[in-house]
């Protein structure tokens, strides 16, 4: 069998394979109001019906102030459970586990009726405002909800929990000296993001893993290096982190060269050097090469993007090429191989 279709257990959470829909924004609540709606519903079932083994719901914010636009996902109300719930439930009917990922914008907030918030009163660039530095009152709250987001999310009957710790959000931004030049205890790169942790553990099944989305580099002078990520991620793992979501940049306006493979090496470091399994992204979207760095042990799980945003059946596809297997429901055997295919339930 191919590495890609092999299972994968963490703690209580077992996968049918080790392919990961990448949680991306949306930005499609019509409503304003936080709530996934039929679009969302369709977005993410559509890709556990195509054989994805975990669905990772996009950036979900804890705090209405912390939405990068007012159409953001959004789990900083009891009344928005039910809609995250009904999305939830029918992604298990096809063998799919799902998770969220919970989050804060900070000073990368967009829409004009939202107000940035941040470690210092540093614009993310000249195109956005300069944000508000954060009292420890309100750092307080913050983690607070974030664990009240996490509280959320069980209910909702997720299977596990991504913080996003990457891409120049709040969390990110108490990391960087790019975004962080605070003289008080905030200003140490981790108390934020561990102070986090704890809050959202605390509500958490001690069953259910914890994932956590980190930059490994900022690319530009100034920021930190992975050398540097690598002390933070091992201060996250010993409180609480289960797995780590490797990819890049994101607070500072710079973008990388980009090509397959471009952050796989940062992922497989991080694994071998704090022991701890990790997911690997950024344009993996070929099966061959998906499979090769699961072989080659860089990584654990591999999280496709844009590629599934293309082919909501990226991993039915995918089994196709390297001869694992098909999980469809009946509807579709005609398209499948039948030595191949195998029922969600089974």
């Amino acid at each position: 069998m191919a590495k890609l279709f092999e299972p994968f257990t963490l703690k209580d959470l077992t996968l049918k394979n080790r392919i990961m829909m990448s949680p991306m924004c949306q930005y499609s609540v019509w409503d304003e109001d936080g709530k996934p709606n039929e679009w969302h519903y369709v977005h993410y079932i559509s890709r556990a019906v195509g054989g994805t083994a975990l669905i990772m719901i996009e950036m979900t914010d804890v705090d209405p102030n912390g939405r990068i636009t007012v159409r953001d996902l959004g789990l900083w109300s009891d009344d928005q459970i039910p809609a995250f719930r009904r999305i939830i439930d029918q992604v298990h009917q096809y063998g799919a586990k799902i998770g969220i990922q919970i989050a804060h914008a900070g000073r990368k907030t967009e829409s004009p009726s939202l107000q940035p918030v941040a470690p210092s009163a540093i614009a993310f660039s000249d195109r956005y405002r300069v944000p508000q530095a954060l009292s420890i009152d309100e750092i307080h709250r913050l983690v607070d909800n974030f664990g009240l987001a996490a509280k959320r999310a069980v209910k909702a009957g997720v299977d596990t929990i991504e913080l996003h710790g990457a891409h120049g959000y709040l969390i990110h931004q108490f990391m960087s000296p790019l975004s962080n030049h605070r003289s008080d205890v905030y200003g140490e790169p981790t108390r934020f993001g561990v102070e986090v942790i704890e809050s959202v553990k605390s509500h958490m099944p001690q069953g259910m893993p914890l994932i956590m989305r980190l930059s490994a580099t900022e690319y530009v002078d100034g920021g930190y290096d992975f050398p540097s990520l690598e002390k933070m991620a091992e201060v996250y793992r010993d409180h609480g982190v289960d797995m780590f979501d490797v990819s890049s940049g994101g607070n500072a306006p710079v973008v990388p060269k980009m090509y397959p493979g471009y952050q796989v090496s940062y992922a497989a470091t991080l694994r071998e050097h704090l022991n701890v399994p990790v997911i690997a992204v950024g344009m993996l979207e070929t099966p061959e090469l998906a499979e090769f760095v699961l072989e080659q042990q860089q990584a654990d799980v591999i999280a496709i993007a844009r590629g599934m945003l293309r082919n909501p059946y990226w991993a039915n596809t995918a089994a196709q090429v390297l001869g694992g297997t098909i999980q469809v429901p009946p509807e579709y055997d005609r398209a499948f191989p039948k030595d191949f295919v195998q029922r969600a339930h089974e």
